[in-house]
């Protein structure tokens, strides 16, 4: 049996503290629309979709964060996976979310918050791109964030707030809203945070809930060792990791390496290739 990866709690349920990332799934590889078309065409059907998630349970990684209304093929996957290995898996939904204010955009919020329950999910954290629209900086507040978190308990959920900008975890905390956990942006370039990695990290932890950190590979730019060594490193125990694959045995060497990270080892993976092999640099 695999060696099961650690967990931490969101709002008093279990979660792995490796997150299944769903960018390298879904077709947003923050590249280009060449490296968006090869994802999308790896996972045009439901057998690689499968076969990517049992790659992750197999470490006991059963959580799993998408915009699942963006893909009822994702959605089938987690269920026909869970039906197989007898086992559930925890979706971390972060729906779109319309915040005009008024009666049509609440009912239609509603209406996704409901879908979202339907699809199976336990956590449900507004997208950034609708929870930012709510922000007012100069009251250091989320305007009316309290009727979205109340409809995603009253469908039964976790409700938990994407921010891609980190002053929504500190209005968060300062504010006491009902969010039990927050995304944020977090890796060692500074790729698409919107202030230095030294602040975020703070912000982090800082929090008064578990920080969800996504990207921490900078989407591709630095390598699995680089980028899984410095977040797993400077988060706490608390906190989760959000790791895209986009294949199984990327999967594997993820989770080596952050297993390794976390147990102060060198992982035990494969040299790095080269046309020429037998270079003292490479070690023997």
């Amino acid at each position: 049996m695999s060696k099961l990866f650690p967990r931490t709690e969101i709002g008093g349920i279990s979660v792995s503290r490796m997150v299944m990332g769903s960018n390298w799934l879904l077709g947003f590889s923050h590249t280009g629309a060449a490296a968006d078309k090869m994802i999308r065409d790896r996972y045009s059907d439901i057998g690689p979709f499968k076969a990517i998630i049992e790659s992750y349970m197999v470490y006991g990684v059963d959580t799993i964060m998408a915009p699942f209304s963006a893909s009822p093929m994702l959605v089938r996957a987690v269920k026909e996976t869970e039906q197989k290995l007898g086992r559930e898996i925890i979706m971390i939904d972060t729906p779109f979310v319309n915040v005009d204010d008024n009666a049509d955009a609440r009912r239609e919020a509603e209406d996704v918050f409901r879908k979202s329950r339907e699809n199976g999910a336990k956590i449900c954290l507004i997208h950034h791109s609708c929870a930012e629209q709510l922000v007012d900086k100069n009251k250091a507040e989320i305007r009316r964030l309290g009727d979205y978190t109340k409809m995603i308990r009253d469908f039964g959920m976790v409700p938990g707030l994407s921010a891609h900008m980190p002053e929504l975890v500190v209005y968060s905390d300062a504010n006491g809203y009902d969010v039990e956990t927050y995304i944020q942006i977090y890796n060692c370039m500074g790729f698409l945070m919107q202030v230095e990695i030294e602040t975020v990290a703070r912000i982090i932890h800082d929090a008064k809930k578990p920080v969800i950190t996504i990207k921490p590979m900078a989407a591709g730019r630095v390598t699995p060792f680089v980028g899984l060594n410095f977040v797993w490193n400077t988060i706490r125990e608390c906190d989760l990791v959000t790791v895209g694959a986009y294949t199984p045995d990327e999967v594997h060497e993820d989770v080596e390496i952050s297993f390794a990270a976390l147990e102060r080892r060198f992982p035990d993976i494969e040299k790095r290739s080269s046309p020429v092999m037998d270079q003292a640099a490479f070690g023997k």
